[in-house]
């Protein structure tokens, strides 16, 4: 269990939070180019912070803080212009870096200034960074650059914290129980057909790397050449993890909106077919997390690992829980953070943050497992061999 101070500064984002300084040090996506291309304004709320996102007609992207600094009305309702964002109140005018530059009907122009981040555009995701300058490389993750691959987002507004979905992915036991054991329970409660029983954990283990942490387990009738035991299942440092969904390579974001709230990107890349379009677009979806009658959807893995979240309240209460020896990702994830809060606090850069080009360029490439012994209790691919049916995930 953790006492009351440390789980605060594991989740508490806002400015200035020891959490929220790390935060600080990483590029967020915050939207998708999809999103913004439908409307080139947006409010956007992220490290407890509200802000602006605009393209203006230049086609330049800017971030700045939303509340207009004359009288306050949100810049999120502004005019894009070709010199940056008109507060629609009295016509302020803010460029990119969120300095005023025409202040209408005043004798003068006054050095006033909102705030204002740098933003980039990555494989249909709009990011930004609001940490200190100058700004580390935007990662090129393999799956945003990927050529002639076939892409599409699905977007889900929780309200947790960040932490809550983060841990979930350094506890491979869950995947036994919650999403085969319960996930089972549940079709069998719809009338579905019962799904295999998963084979159990014979052993986990972690991995620190240089962007993260390997996941690595072994399950009952598996050797240790598994795909799941040699490679592992990598979690990039400090909120993503990569995976394969249902066949399809794909990356689940989890960005802090505030310390109650979280924006979660499911992210979703496949080669193309011979033949197949480039894509123009890359659709941009809604997963919801619960039905028309306020009900968690909880017949899918991705809306058990939600449910899971939820229940645990907006924040959970660290104080009471008690760990176990298959928490040993937890805790170590939990120790990594606040490892990497004290480098910040030092003035040093945190795990996985790039500072050399060469080394992002032309991409990061993950090595991630590509075969799989887990089946799940929601929904079950082709077997391959025997014990290799499943969903990947968790």
């Amino acid at each position: 269990m953790l006492t009351k101070e440390t789980n605060e500064r594991l989740t508490k984002v806002g400015p200035g939070t020891p959490m929220g300084n790390l935060m600080r040090r990483y590029w967020h996506p915050i939207a998708t180019t999809t999103e913004l291309n439908r409307e080139p304004v947006m409010a956007v709320r992220i490290l407890g912070e509200n802000l602006a996102l605009f393209r203006n007609e230049k086609g330049d992207l800017g971030l700045v803080g939303q509340r207009c600094a004359h009288r306050g009305c949100s810049l999120a309702y502004g005019i894009p212009e070709d010199a940056g964002l008109r507060c629609p109140y009295h016509g302020w005018l803010y460029n990119q870096e969120g300095q005023v530059v025409e202040m209408p009907s005043e004798p003068a122009t006054l050095p006033v200034r909102v705030s204002g981040y740098p933003v980039q555009e990555l494989g249909g995701l709009i990011w930004t960074y609001m940490g200190p300058l100058p700004a580390p490389e935007l990662p090129r993750w393999d799956l945003l650059v990927f050529e002639d691959h076939v892409r599409e987002i699905m977007i889900t507004r929780l309200p947790v914290n960040w932490l809550q979905a983060m841990e979930n992915s350094l506890d491979p036991m869950h995947f036994e129980h919650l999403h085969n054991r319960w996930g089972r329970y549940v079709l069998m409660r719809k009338g579905g057909q019962p799904m295999p029983i998963m084979p159990k954990h014979v052993k986990i283990d972690f991995d620190v790397f240089e962007y993260g942490i390997y996941k690595r387990r072994l399950l009952e009738g598996q050797s240790e050449d598994h795909d799941d035991w040699k490679v592992g299942h990598p979690i990039l440092f400090p909120y993503t993890l990569t995976l394969t969904d249902l066949g399809r390579p794909a990356l689940q974001i989890r960005v802090p909106v505030d310390d109650e709230n979280l924006l979660h990107f499911w992210y979703f890349a496949l080669p193309a077919q011979p033949g197949q379009l480039p894509q123009t677009e890359i659709p941009v979806s809604e997963l919801p997390y619960h039905d028309d009658d306020g009900r968690l959807i909880i017949d899918n893995t991705k809306g058990q690992d939600m449910m899971a979240w939820i229940t645990q309240g907006s924040i959970s209460d660290r104080r009471t829980e008690h760990l176990v020896t298959s928490d040993k990702g937890v805790i170590l994830y939990r120790n990594l953070l606040l490892e990497n809060i004290e480098k910040v606090e030092r003035g040093e850069d945190p795990l996985g943050v790039i500072r050399d080009p060469a080394k992002n360029w032309p991409m990061i490439e993950i090595h991630r497992e590509t075969n799989t012994g887990r089946i799940a209790g929601s929904s079950v691919m082709p077997a391959t061999k025997e014990l290799e049916v499943g969903v990947r995930g968790g």
